[in-house]
This record gives C-alpha cells, structure tokens and sequence, in this order.
C-alpha cells in the first residue's frame, strides 16, 4: 500500500547491575531524534554481573523507567553480555542462499557450540567475501544460552513490552561508534579507537577499527567499589553513598583520600585493559584515541588523568551530541547522563532503522 504507516521505531533498553536505560530514536535522513528516555535504577543485587537474579523487580524498573519516558512504542530492542555469547567465525560457500546457510549451520552448529543446541539461542550475520577466497564468505556465528535470553525477554514482557531484536552488547558498542564519528579523529576512518564502558560493576572494552569491532574483552570493576569505600569510610548506606558520590556534600579529606584514589586506580585498570588486546596481538602504536563511557567516566578529570598514564589521547563518549531531541526530553540531564547510554543509543539506533 503507498499510504502504509511507517512501523515506529523499536525502545533501546540497556539493563544494566545497577540500572534500566531507556531510549527511543527516530531517523530522517542520516540523522537521529531523541524522542524519549528514561533512567531508573535496580534494587541491589536485582542483577549480578550481568545475570538477571531477581526477574520481577528488573520488570518493575523497567516499567518505571517507561512511563517516565513517556514513549508509547511497545516493541523493543535488548542485548545480552558477551560474557554469555559464544561467537565464532566461520567460513561458508558464497552461493549459498540465507536460508541454505541457515540450513547447513543448524547441521553443523554442535562442532562449534559447547552446550546441547536445545539449549541455546542461535544466531548468524554473513560479514562478506574471504578475502583470499571470492568463491566462499566470512559467516559471524553468535550462541547464547536461552536462559540468558529468556530472562531479559520475560522481564519486559512483564512492564508491557515485546523484545524484537536481542543483541550483542559488544556489537552495539559497534552500531554507536557511526552515531559518534564526528568526535573521533578522521572520523574514525583508517584509525583504530578503543573504547572503555566503566560501569557500575563491570568494564568492557571494545576496540573498533576502520568502523567494525575487532576486539572486546569484560572484566569484574566499576564504579561500585567507589560507592562502597565511601559507605566505609563514611558511615552511610549504599543509597546514601551513591547519592553522595553524585550530587556532593561529603567531607572535605573525600576528595584527596578517596575520590583520587580511586581515579588513579581506574586508569591504571584503563591501561591493563589495553594491555589484555596488546598481549592478543594488538600493537600499543595500533590505539590511535581511546573513549571513556560508562557512569564511571563522568568523575572530573578522569579522561585527563587517563591520558596521562596511558600516552593516547582520551575523550569522554557522547552518543547524542549531533542528535536533536523532542520537547518532552530533559536536555539538562541529557549530557549528563550520554557516557552511560552507550549500549542503549546502539540498540536504539538499530531500533530506529528496524522496519
């Protein structure tokens, strides 16, 4: 039908150890509109690196953190941790059709799985011709257990929602980047950036060449352990000491005794991130810029202090600085909370082209 409506675009959302990110994107053009978003926090212990523990209550936040976005889409776009994925990359004939290569890689899926096929969810993305052989292509095959991605798909299902696409947080870190091109040198062409989520609990780094991801890695550190030493060290409890760590008022030795510390420890986890992709064959030359992002990196003069200890030159991530954004979009905490969106704009952005 010429007068068909456009499908609205799919709700990114991130769910995180310690929080739910909402977005919603709309695409004209090349460029994208922010149209809603919405933050909400998890109880403790809700979900544990990554493993959702608690199913109804990640439900509740994510119902929450809907209704502040004030986005009426029902459909959705989630990922998974690459901890819990299996990727492999396989080599297949050229002239097969998708669902031939569909076909041959459920036959041939237990050579490269280590669990029973009926327990994991299946995927592929065909990569493109080998380049030393034209007559067979580079085929992604990614395995998930299906627990991993039955409890995501449950918990929105329980705020109202429906999953379309599951993802990879990995390969979202890969979707942004073409969102954040404008901040790389070069805009990222014939460069290699690597790209450090500190978050709550876990970091992940992602080093993406010339546009696609070449290498990650996840490791256990956040910004929990700031939060921690500060309900130590000052009596408090850890709402009150995450409270604290956001909007100021601890005592004057917080900053040299604590805060610096901690920031000086970071770095030093930044550069042994690095060190990890050096050892698997990436040269120290090869990091061209490296971006900070999680809720970690908005700790004043981290990128800084970073930079400093690691010799390359380091920005914080901004997912939305050439988006516009609807009336309804808080722009002020808007710059404040970009670092932290980094896996819910990528799912978003794949939200906004789904069709």
């Amino acid at each position: 039908m010429f007068l068909s409506q456009k499908k609205p675009p799919l709700i990114g959302i991130d769910i995180s150890s310690t929080s739910v990110k909402l977005l919603e994107l709309s695409k004209t053009g090349s460029t994208y509109r922010i149209e809603g978003i919405g933050v909400e926090p998890l109880p403790v212990n809700a979900v544990v690196e990554k493993n959702i523990a608690e199913i109804e209550a990640v439900g509740e936040s994510v119902k929450r953190a809907l209704n502040k976005s004030k986005v009426k889409s029902k459909n959705v776009a989630i990922a998974v941790a690459g901890s819990s994925v299996i990727t492999k990359k396989i080599t297949m004939p050229a002239n097969l059709s998708e669902e031939e290569m569909e076909g041959q890689i459920q036959l041939e899926a237990d050579q490269y799985i280590p669990y029973p096929l009926e327990e994991v969810n299946l995927d592929f993305q065909v990569l493109g011709i080998t380049e030393d052989n034209p007559e067979t292509v580079d085929v992604l095959l990614a395995a998930c257990r299906s627990e991993n991605v039955d409890e995501r798909v449950t918990a929105i299902e329980l705020a109202g929602l429906t999953a379309k696409i599951v993802d990879i947080e990995a390969y979202t870190v890969e979707t942004v980047f073409s969102a954040m091109a404008s901040q790389m040198p070069d805009e990222g062409m014939d460069k290699t950036i690597a790209i450090v989520d500190i978050g709550a609990t876990m970091t992940n780094l992602s080093v993406i060449q010339n546009h696609r991801l070449i290498y990650t890695r996840e490791q256990n550190f956040g910004g929990k352990q700031l939060t921690e030493e500060i309900m130590r060290r000052y009596g408090l409890s850890y709402d009150e000491a995450g409270l604290a760590k956001r909007q100021g008022g601890l005592p004057d030795n917080y900053e040299p005794e604590v805060l610096e510390p901690f920031k000086e420890t970071t770095a030093q986890q930044v550069s042994r991130f690095l060190q990890f992709f050096y050892s698997a064959g990436g040269s120290e030359s090869d990091i061209d810029h490296l971006v900070l992002a999680g809720g970690t990196s908005c700790l004043p003069n981290l990128a800084e202090l970073t930079e400093s200890h690691i010799g390359v030159p380091t920005t914080i991530a901004n997912p939305f600085s050439d988006m516009s954004s609807s009336s309804r979009v808080n722009k002020a905490n808007l710059k404040a909370d970009a670092p932290s969106f980094l896996i819910a704009a990528g799912l978003a952005i794949r939200g906004a082209e789904y069709q």
